[in-house]
């Protein structure tokens, strides 16, 4: 308590409190709220680069994926035999790398597999080169698939018309429909000479195309006949475990008492074809090549286009150091502006394939999109874009905030 005034009354002093003194820098998240709505506030402000980086990330998007998907419809077109077979098993002869098989092996591989308590059902399927005359002369060629009608394993699936039990009448084979006019405009009951013998169509498939001559489908008596092949050879033996068994183990036995002959299961023989695929053929380099190129210009669009806009917004970047702003914080509005760019041109470019696809969509060639190559495709685009960023942060580091005092 202080002293009185003259004549007033006594004065109470009371302390004031301190205020809290200003922290340095602002949260973390909203500095990058703040560097994210500066950066999209750059992006649309200057539209025309803005729809010149886009089409680098969707034609980047748009040509890669292409490319990798009919690689990997290419692949599929010489798999889907096997995957498509039933079988958990596969006897074939030593050299045999992928379908259809170059030599023929004995039947004594399909008694062994049907004498195994740990097999259900073992067939042999017969696979070679037909020729096809045509009612105008000539003739096509066809890849003849000699299956055991009872129970069908091997073929044929996809059935768009007739049934796949026909091929229990005699003299019947099923043909695909994506060749129907190059044979000569089949429809069911159409007779044809099938290596000097008539047989009738019975039935018909869509998309068994292989890389080669289509698939048709015929007892396995008449494939032999028409084939002229032994009655004790085939081209391979299919083989179905039964149930809790492993086919790992199966094949495993089978190969200890058949040393002579390739015994697999069918993910092994399926990555088999793919291994003689990429290695043994040109496909790989090609399609591969082609996506390296489509990734590369996409990148160099995106980098130029990135850089071109730093150097016209030098101004406003020395700004932004003039009033604190650090380069990690311009490291994140470019990172902002890199993802965008990506996600959005990503999402319009793989929008074009799937249009693409569905228009290109034929029973000889289609294109194979799995949901693995879609996320991979955005993956890869938002890395391409921060790289290509990179480059404009390189710039931006060596600017100096007094340039926009000058």
């Amino acid at each position: 308590m202080n002293a009185p005034a003259q004549g007033g009354p006594p004065v109470i002093s009371r302390a004031v409190p301190m205020a809290k003194p200003l922290s340095g820098r602002a949260p973390l998240w909203l500095r990058w709220k703040t560097m994210a709505r500066v950066a999209w506030g750059m992006m649309f402000h200057q539209k025309l680069k803005l729809a010149g980086t886009l089409f680098g990330v969707v034609f980047a998007t748009l040509l890669a994926n292409q490319q990798l998907g009919t690689f990997l419809g290419l692949l599929y077109k010489n798999t889907m035999y096997v995957q498509n077979s039933g079988a958990d098993v596969w006897i074939t002869a030593p050299s045999v790398q992928q379908l259809p098989p170059g030599r023929t092996i004995s039947d004594a591989a399909l008694l062994t597999a049907r004498a195994m308590p740990e097999v259900e059902w073992a067939d042999g399927v017969l696979i070679g080169a037909a020729t096809m005359q045509l009612p105008a002369g000539g003739s096509e060629p066809v890849t003849l698939v000699g299956i055991n009608p009872e129970r069908l394993k091997g073929g044929p699936w996809n059935v768009v018309a007739g049934e796949a039990s026909v091929l229990t009448q005699p003299d019947t084979v099923i043909v695909e429909d994506g060749e129907r006019e190059k044979l000569g405009g089949l429809n069911l009951g159409s007779t044809r000479e099938l290596n000097g013998k008539k047989v009738t169509v019975g039935g018909i498939t869509w998309g068994l195309v292989p890389f080669g001559p289509s698939y048709a489908f015929a007892d396995y008596d008449l494939s032999r006949r028409l084939l002229k092949t032994d009655r004790d050879q085939m081209s391979a033996v299919l083989i179905g475990v039964k149930p809790g068994q492993d086919p790992r183990d199966v094949a495993e036995k089978l190969r200890t008492v058949l040393p002579d002959v390739l015994v697999r299961t069918g993910p092994e023989f399926e990555q088999s074809i793919r291994t003689y695929i990429l290695t043994q053929t040109a496909i790989g380099i090609t399609f591969g090549t082609s996506t390296v190129f489509a990734l590369i210009v996409g990148f160099v669009i995106v980098s130029l286009s990135m850089l071109s806009s730093v150097v016209d917004n030098l101004r406003e970047f020395g700004t932004l150091k003039a009033v604190g702003t650090t380069n990690l914080d311009l490291t994140k509005l470019l990172f902002v502006q890199s993802m965008t760019y990506a996600i959005i041109g990503s999402v319009i470019g793989l929008g074009l394939v799937t249009r693409v696809a569905g228009g290109i969509r034929s029973a000889k060639l289609a294109l194979v999109m799995p949901p693995e190559l879609i996320i991979g495709s955005i993956g890869v685009m938002c890395l391409l874009c921060v790289a290509a960023s990179s480059l404009a942060l390189l710039r931006i580091r060596k600017l100096e905030p007094a340039m926009v005092f000058r």
